[in-house]
């Protein structure tokens, strides 16, 4: 675990196994701690990077604005950090949104491409329900810590994993580990407001595979369906039953489908 210095800010990042290099972009409010171990640890064959976004967990803090495309810059300096010239990518949800532009703008940095639990903008697609914001917001902005994170549980894993035993216990670990300073989650809102890749896509050169659960609540399971259909050759998993965090509800199956797709990728 180390801090490195990308466009003249400390970015905080972890690194486990050996293999192949993977990076792993976390979404909105999200730290290294939030792939969560049982995700990590079938990551076999690959030498993995998580990190956290600036301002968030133990990266430095910040108060200026910034754009997914700022986002995915500090994606290929933290590349260039740890020495990979290029990598598999993972990005989920705004992570998503940052690997979109990473690839775009740096097609040569990527292996292959993992785009879970997304959004690209555009005709087509659709970010949260109000209903949806409106309750994250109401929880996130009460003050009160504990209805705050259970809001944020619920709205992101389906009711069927909420009930099993001892999901919320670690989900609220994990999340009180290192909470997300209310006014940066704001600026990132206002960085996802302005992402829209979708006429980009097309020109996606990468071995792209697209993951999304068909019960998300933050971003609707179609706006899998529509990256999918935007970026050639991509492939589609569609997980029934699976809310927006789908590594955490399916980890051993996340973890499958995303080897199994950066090995093909590296036998080209």
């Amino acid at each position: 675990m180390a801090h490195l210095t990308v466009q003249g800010r400390e970015l905080f990042h972890q690194r486990r196994g050996s293999g192949e290099p993977l990076l792993l972009i976390q979404g909105m409010s999200g730290t290294h701690l939030s792939w969560g171990d049982p995700f990590l640890e079938r990551l076999d064959g690959f030498d993995v990077v998580s990190y956290d976004h600036r301002g968030i967990g133990r990266s430095a803090r910040i108060d200026d604005p910034f754009s997914i495309v700022d986002l995915a810059e500090d994606a290929a300096g933290l590349l260039d950090a740890v020495g990979w010239e290029s990598a598999h990518v993972l990005g989920i949800s705004m992570g998503g949104m940052v690997a979109q532009e990473l690839a775009l703008r740096h097609p040569q940095r990527i292996r292959t491409l993992t785009l879970g639990c997304t959004y690209c903008g555009g005709p087509g697609s659709a970010l949260a329900p109000q209903a949806t914001i409106e309750r994250l917001s109401a929880g996130m902005m009460s003050g009160d810590k504990e209805l705050a994170i259970r809001t944020a549980f619920e709205v992101n894993v389906s009711a069927a994993f909420a009930a099993r035993d001892g999901a919320y216990d670690t989900f609220r670990a994990m999340a009180g580990a290192l909470p997300a300073p209310v006014p940066v989650i704001m600026l990132q809102m206002q960085a996802v407001a302005g992402h829209d890749t979708s006429a980009r896509l097309p020109s996606l050169a990468a071995p792209t595979l697209v993951i999304h659960g068909d019960e998300d609540q933050m971003l609707p399971v179609d706006n899998g369906r529509l990256i999918a259909s935007l970026v050639p050759g991509a492939r589609l998993a569609i997980l029934e039953g699976v809310a927006h965090m789908f590594w955490w509800e399916q980890s051993q199956r996340s973890a499958e489908l995303l080897c199994a797709h950066a090995r093909a990728g590296a036998a080209f």
